[in-house]
């Protein structure tokens, strides 16, 4: 529930940080000259009239996609319990034997709560990352340890 959220912050941050932009466009952005316009107090909409004007649009367009690529991405590299980026990849398989273990990224959280495997090669099309939770580490050490004795 925390991991979900966190993406909801996120999102809400960067829609606000996108909303500032927009608005200060609308508010600085000057005005077009009223020509042919029998009412001087309305503002024409210079979208697809203005070529300035429609080309900061798509600029401000091109970085709200990248705000939600980031937020997506970043989310993504999360760990699911703790929301720590998830850190020390390791790479498991080989390209040389991609039919019996092919290339993946393992990332794990650095409190144990689980590992992310990503792959490395989508041969069958997209494949998403594969998020495997872990029991308590300490618990499963403790365990261990009093096997041994």
């Amino acid at each position: 529930m925390k991991y979900w959220g966190y993406l909801a912050v996120k999102l809400a941050v960067g829609f606000a940080i996108a909303e500032g932009v927009a608005w200060t466009i609308v508010r600085w952005y000057p005005k077009p000259d009223n020509f042919l316009i029998v009412q001087p107090d309305l503002r024409p909409e210079p979208f697809a009239h203005d070529l300035a004007y429609t080309f900061v649009m798509m600029l401000y367009s091109l970085m709200c996609a990248g705000i939600l690529y980031a937020i997506v991405w970043d989310q993504r590299y999360r760990c699911r319990s703790c929301l720590r980026r998830l850190r020390m990849p390791i790479e498991r398989g080989s390209w040389t034997h991609i039919l019996f273990s092919p290339p993946r990224t393992e990332y794990i959280c650095p409190y144990g709560h689980g590992t992310l495997n990503v792959p490395g090669l989508q041969i069958t099309g997209r494949q998403e990352p594969d998020w495997q939770p872990h029991e308590d580490i300490w618990t499963e050490l403790f365990n261990l340890e009093e096997t041994k004795k």
